[in-house]
């Protein structure tokens, strides 16, 4: 099993590394043929032999870093449109970086009309090299055949999202927890590619993992809280035994200051870039009811620390007369035609700026919650105070990785997962794919009516966390 997984990653390595030359070979001749005389205008001679080769590795590493952080190198991992799309968001921040490079070395503004017309070839090569490398992968690596293993709690909801991807994933079987330990075993071993282990007891489930271990049979788990606890551990070696040191997070003093250095230089150049956009949201909202262009509310940042958000108000000046607080539903009537633009197109959240360059905010972490939508998560999850360690962000792990109604209890999880990993890449790496985000309509849909959510039961997903 070892060596097969060895060859499909250097298969999906090769195949990812082929497309990736082919964009490069574009980009030189289209430096060759319009940029390398403009060159002769500036301090720089025309460029030949090595210093296309230069030119090649620099606008190669480049385009490797955008796709390998956005995704575009996942083939067979994520869904072929997804893998497009973030190659074409690669593409577009490599090129805008190359044509400020190529502006730099001729000391003027050149004309970015040949990178355009390049980009555009590049995007059918992108499509046309996506469309094959799926074929490929699905002829060489069909669906895996999975036994999911739950406890008694439904599991339609993560069957679904299963469904959604049959050209990798096939559950072929479900067995519960309570046929019991050796049924279970006796099932692993009928010759599935793998097997999940999804919301079940404690106990069961860590001896199935180790009996899966010890078998060399591949293992998808969801992870508890506890689990995503530990992954923030110090390993300590005082003894003769392994000891792993748990305690309450705590960004260092660097990590902070690196932080806040990072969140007030971007806020500021964003309010500057941003500012035609605001000003225009802000006169649409104006004209459009006569109501206040700015939406304030009070929300918790670190520690439950109470602060005033501000947004461009997208609701309905009486969207909550009633003075009951409420996420906004799917085709919830309360939102306007303007807001209901602008919160597509994220621009209602531009005002957060200027909470972030007042330091209530940060650019990256968990989003910030009203107090009592707070106290209604915590009667079924007190684990929910655990988000407020860290400053609340504009954007986050939750929001790069999950959707506006994805259950709060995943969104728990995802912030943790930050918490527990944080690191000054990790912030940068989210504000990156924080860019593909904005383009991805599914990421602003409503709570539906029939959703999970703090008051509808979650304790059931948690109840068993000690089991």
């Amino acid at each position: 099993m070892g060596r097969i997984e060895a060859v499909k990653r250097t298969i999906i390595l090769q195949m990812a590394l082929i497309g990736l030359v082919f964009q490069t070979a574009l980009y030189i001749y289209v430096w060759q043929k319009v940029y390398n005389d403009i060159m002769q205008s500036g301090m720089w001679r025309s460029f030949y032999r090595k210093g296309f080769w230069l030119l090649a590795v620099v606008y190669f590493l480049l385009l490797l870093f955008f796709t390998a952080t956005y995704g575009g190198l996942r083939i067979g991992y994520l869904k072929p449109m997804d893998v497009f799309f973030s190659q074409v968001i690669s593409l577009i921040c490599t090129n805008i970086v190359s044509y400020f490079q190529i502006s730099l070395l001729s000391l003027k503004l050149v004309t970015a009309y040949p990178l355009i017309l390049m980009m555009l070839g590049q995007f059918v090569v992108a499509g046309v090299w996506t469309f094959i490398s799926h074929r490929l992968y699905k002829q060489f690596f069909p669906p895996k055949q999975l036994l999911f293993i739950s406890g008694e709690r439904p599991v339609e909801g993560i069957l679904k999202k299963f469904e959604t991807r049959k050209d990798k994933y096939h559950i072929l079987k479900c067995i519960y927890e309570n046929e019991g330990q050796r049924a279970i075993e006796k099932e692993i071993l009928s010759g599935y590619d793998g097997v999940v282990l999804w919301d079940m007891n404690t106990a069961l489930r860590n001896k199935l993992l180790k009996f899966c271990y010890s078998r060399g049979v591949r293992v998808y788990i969801m992870p508890k809280i506890p689990d995503i606890m530990v992954q923030g551990a110090d390993q300590l070696h005082l003894f003769d035994t392994p000891i792993l040191l748990v305690r309450d997070y705590a960004m260092t003093v660097e990590q902070r200051l690196v932080k806040r250095m990072i969140d007030i230089v971007c806020a500021l150049i964003l309010v500057v870039v941003t500012s035609p956009f605001m000003i225009l949201t802000a006169i649409a909202i104006k004209v459009y009811d006569s109501g206040p262009v700015l939406y304030k509310q009070v929300r918790c940042t670190r520690d439950m620390r109470q602060f005033q958000i501000l947004k461009f108000r997208s609701m309905r000046s009486d969207a909550e007369k009633d003075g009951v607080a409420r996420l906004a539903a799917k085709n919830d009537n309360r939102i306007t035609p303007v807001g209901r633009f602008i919160r597509k197109v994220r621009i209602d959240e531009l005002p957060q700026l200027f909470n972030i360059l007042k330091g209530d905010m940060s650019f990256i972490g968990p989003r910030p919650e009203r107090p009592e939508i707070i106290r209604q998560y915590q009667e079924d999850m007190p684990e929910f105070t655990f988000r407020t360690k860290v400053k609340s962000g504009l954007a986050g792990y939750a929001q790069v990785y999950g959707k506006y109604n994805t259950t709060p209890y995943d969104k728990l999880k995802l912030d943790l997962f930050y918490i527990e990993n944080y690191s000054v890449w990790l912030d940068l790496k989210l504000m990156l794919l924080t860019i593909k985000v904005l383009f991805q309509t599914d990421s602003t849909e409503g709570v539906e009516e029939n959703q999970t959510t703090a008051m509808q039961g979650v304790a059931n997903q948690i109840k068993d966390e000690e089991g």
